[in-house]
């Protein structure tokens, strides 16, 4: 056996960044690194029962339904063509401005994103209906990739959200608390959105033509197609938020009222049902396994005492909240640049989240923060998930003109990363208000 050093952790985490690097699925990397330093540490027989245990207490976790309940409610609205219908009831609304479609993808985006929760396939879903219609209409390739790309993030932030999900279940902390901590950081990331587009579209005209006014009727129309998927997610959300059930009684309420709205819309049938159960499994179990790899590789962790070296490294320094934050902030922007979003969340949560709280904030606040840094990463050099996904839908558009129109909205990403840490009321103030 060896030690349990706080080096012994770090070579275990510089391992999982080779394997991760490597293409080694980030679940089996995590439970591969994970097991074999309990082994290492604790011998076979302890490391099986230490790995035993998060197995079991995992799989028995009430709150991890909610996971498949809002993965089938999502699937089950993406066949009820929910994408195409909120981004033309957006359209209708405020496609006559300048730069009208581009509001209204950022709309479809914070729309689907509260149906789907996944950033990657928010922006390819919005993608395949705003695109073609911007494009259309005159709007510059950089403007329309852009936009599209930065809004699929908000499919991370806006509740209920599929990472919020994880980090409350491996950071053990109330899934209701933190959807309302993420309502308000949502919104003003959308409002941001919007900001840029306004900015750009005054200092290049021609990159946004007007479009013709809808008539009242078509928008009523629009609308009224939307408005029974709008009542359901506001009920999810705003139950939750006001406590009226729990996340996993909100799922169940989401997932029977999709299945309701879809037999509504006559799109129910056994081929979708079927199709909709299996693309839930499917998802849910590939989590399932993500989340038990994290769980095991963060007892290595803590086991090694890598997270109260690193707290003893950063309080050492001395250096106050402010610029704490401002370093785990560069470190998380700094790794989301080569890991995906759930990697990052799962590799740095063990070690970071501790820190943070050494500095007098919330797990609460750190997982908004770190969802809101995982988001940056999708649309970060050089990896940048969505940046890719953005140009499989439109094939014709160059990867780099891809990355020029992402980069005003990767500012305000910034700017908006730096007001949660300068004024951390963005998250809290709302739970506190509702006493969550």
């Amino acid at each position: 056996m060896m030690l349990a050093t706080p080096e012994t952790g770090l070579i275990g985490v510089l391992i999982l960044f080779a394997l991760l690097l490597a293409g080694l699925p980030i679940g089996v990397a995590l439970g591969l690194v994970g097991l074999g330093g309990l082994f290492l540490v604790l011998g076979i027989e302890p490391g099986l029962i230490k790995g035993g245990v998060v197995l079991v207490d995992t799989l028995t976790r009430y709150e991890l339904g909610t996971l498949p309940l809002f993965m089938f409610m999502a699937h089950l609205f993406f066949s009820s063509n929910a994408s195409r219908d909120l981004f033309d009831a957006a359209a209708k609304m405020v496609g006559h401005w300048r730069g009208g479609l581009a509001y209204a993808s950022v709309g479809g985006c914070a729309g689907f994103g509260a149906i789907n929760g996944s950033s990657l396939a928010t922006a390819a879903t919005i993608g395949l209906v705003a695109l073609p219609e911007m494009r259309k209409r005159g709007y510059s390739d950089a403007l329309a990739t852009g936009t599209v790309a930065a809004g699929g993030t908000l499919g991370q932030m806006i509740p209920p959200s599929g990472a919020l999900i994880v980090f409350g279940i491996i950071a053990e902390q109330s899934i209701g608390k933190l959807f309302t901590a993420a309502i308000v950081p949502g919104i003003t990331q959308a409002l941001l959105y919007c900001a840029v587009i306004w900015i750009v579209v005054r200092l290049r005209p021609n990159a946004a033509p007007a479009s013709e006014r809808a008539t009242w009727t078509e928008r009523r129309a629009a609308l009224g197609k939307i408005a029974d998927m709008v009542l359901l997610i506001a009920l999810v959300i705003g139950g939750i938020a006001l406590g009226w059930f729990s996340p996993s009684e909100a799922a169940s309420i989401g997932a029977a009222g999709a299945l309701a709205i879809a037999a509504w819309r006559r799109r129910l049938n056994r081929d979708m049902l079927m199709q909709a159960f299996e693309e839930t499994l499917r998802t849910s179990g590939l989590i399932l396994m993500v989340i038990i790899g994290a769980l095991v590789f963060s007892v290595f962790i803590s086991v090694t005492g890598v997270t109260d070296a690193v707290g003893a490294w950063v309080t050492g320094l001395a250096l106050g909240t402010v610029p704490t934050l401002l370093l785990v902030a560069l470190i998380l922007l700094l790794l989301g640049s080569v890991l995906d979003g759930l990697a990052l969340m799962l590799l740095t949560t063990p070690i970071l989240l501790p820190v943070v709280e050494s500095v007098g904030m919330s797990a609460i606040w750190f997982g908004i923060f770190l969802c809101r840094a995982m988001e940056i990463g999708f649309v970060h050099p050089p990896l940048g998930m969505n940046l890719y996904v953005i140009q499989g839908v439109a094939k014709d558009v160059s990867i780099n003109r891809i990355f020029k129109g992402v980069m005003p909205f990767l500012a305000s990403d910034l700017f908006h990363l730096l007001i949660i840490i300068l004024f951390p009321a963005l998250a809290l103030g709302l739970p506190e208000l509702l006493g969550n």
